[in-house]
């Protein structure tokens, strides 16, 4: 297979389905989408599956069903209909890799190497000691090949190692972090292909770029050391290499690189939670990139507004926080219907009759910023009396009996509400706070939310009395 040319940026998000995706390598993929996106070129999935005994096809389906949850839809790779420099997935390309490695083999520059781990381990134990980097010392570099062949006969397992020239400097000028330099003095000669005949990272990662026309590669910047390996390979096999754009990484709001246990979570634990797609791509594309608009932003809007000019070198901060906000401000941007839709689907909206869902969503959406806060104003609703919060309870009880018992003569000769709260409130000498604080607290359980008016309307005349007479009943047991 020859390597593709292209004047089109094709950007690719190349996982390895070991586990779930997580906000850590979802912010690579929706980067490398958006610099796509940005230039008007192509997003490409590729799966990176050579790890037989991690990876996992129920791992390489969620995965899709996440990416495609959050409208990070690939252009071309695995599982879409469009793309002919497939397969996409890297178990699959076996048999094109052993050309290339016989490629090296006949040029001399890669050679088998039946170095033991634990040998291995002790070459770098001495090379720290020695403080130098623990890099491959060359033990099989000059082995004989009749020594090779008859070590192979005897069933040993060789790697196979790619030929670092001495004595150079490879340079290349990344996207975000400007001119990189390599000495190939401290490389060393590494693996290309493992002791099972599976190819190792830099090996197929930089190949597969080449052959599917990748131009450009966006990835934590924990992958800079790779960087010179895959470029020196790639020239060695003349094959294009593309632009590399290296991403400062994410921590936790410990500091440390961000993980479980500091604040990360799987795409499917936040669906799960009811965060929203646009929520977690709107904080997601803020993690070390600056935006010029500051508001909430569609997808669309996103990849318009990235620029890789703006991506920081420092350390990016992922805090829950945020998230939140984006969040919220997510929410307030559904329709009532999809919010409705979205709180149904997650069966917040069970506790309530569902003809009073559309006028629950109307009377609450305003108070609405996250699912525990629908799930709060539905407990308030959906049945009678009303859940006292401690506020709401301390509130009712302060007030006393006469306020709600002149509440409910009230209500026997007026359904306008403002016009109850004054008549309560002339009978008891209430006013301000005074007066509609407790009223509040009978109505909803709550010390706070929507107008009253609204809740009242909501309620009805029949389940605003009730409401009422269990509130007197909460003032009086509190006043014997």
């Amino acid at each position: 297979m020859r390597a593709m040319t292209t004047t089109v940026t094709r950007t690719r998000f190349a996982p390895s389905p070991t586990g779930l995706l997580h906000l850590g390598n979802l912010r690579t993929a929706l980067f490398s989408a958006l610099l796509a996106r940005a230039r008007g070129g192509h997003f490409l999935l590729r799966i990176e599956d050579t790890d037989a005994e991690r990876s996992r096809a129920e791992f390489v389906e969620a995965l899709q069903q996440d990416l495609q949850w959050l409208g990070l839809n690939w252009d071309e790779g695995y599982g879409a209909a469009a793309g002919d420099a497939g397969p996409y997935a890297q178990s699959q390309r076996t048999g094109l890799y052993q050309a290339y490695y016989d490629r090296l083999i006949a040029a001399g520059l890669a050679y088998p190497c039946f170095c033991t781990p634990e040998e291995l381990e002790r070459g770098r134990k001495r090379m720290r000691a020695q403080g130098k980097p623990p890099r491959y010392p060359g033990t099989c570099a000059g082995l004989d090949p009749e020594e090779a062949r008859r070590r192979e006969a005897e069933g040993q397992r060789p790697t196979l190692r790619f030929r670092v020239p001495l004595g150079r400097t490879v340079r290349f000028e990344d996207g975000v972090r400007g001119a990189v330099k390599f000495r190939t003095d401290e490389i060393g000669d590494f693996v290309i292909r493992r002791s099972d005949g599976t190819p190792a990272f830099f090996f197929s990662n930089a190949v597969d770029d080449a052959l599917m026309g990748v131009t450009d590669v966006v990835r934590g910047e924990d992958h800079i050391a790779n960087t010179p390996r895959q470029l020196l390979l790639l020239e060695a096999l003349e094959l294009p290499a593309p632009g590399y754009h290296h991403l400062p990484l994410v921590n936790g709001d410990d500091g440390a690189p961000l993980s479980k246990r500091n604040g990360s979570a799987s795409i499917r634990e936040l669906r799960e939670a009811g965060v929203l797609p646009l929520a977690i791509l709107n904080h997601l594309a803020r993690l070390g990139h600056r935006y010029e608009e500051e508001g909430l932003l569609s997808l669309e809007g996103l990849a318009q507004g990235f620029d890789q000019g703006r991506i920081g070198h420092s350390a990016a901060r992922h805090d829950p926080r945020q998230l939140e906000h984006w969040q919220a401000e997510a929410l307030r941007a559904l329709s009532d219907t999809d919010l409705q839709a979205h709180l149904a689907g997650l069966g917040v909206l069970d506790p309530l009759p569902e003809a009073t869902r559309a006028a629950w969503i109307a009377l609450a959406r305003d108070n609405i910023a996250s699912v525990e806060d629908a799930r709060c104003w539905v407990a308030a609703f959906a049945e009678d009396p009303a859940p006292l919060s401690d506020a709401a309870r301390d509130e009712i009880a302060g007030a006393g009996p006469a306020l709600f018992e002149a509440a409910l003569e009230a209500l026997d000769t007026s359904t306008d509400f403002p016009e109850v709260a004054k008549a309560a409130g002339a009978a008891t000498g209430r006013k301000g706070r005074g007066l509609f604080m407790p009223l509040r607290a009978a109505l909803s359980g709550q010390t706070f939310g929507p107008e009253l008016p609204r809740i009242r309307e909501y309620l009805g005349p029949e389940r605003t009395r009730v409401r009422l007479q269990a509130a007197r009943d909460v003032a009086a047991a509190a006043a014997d």
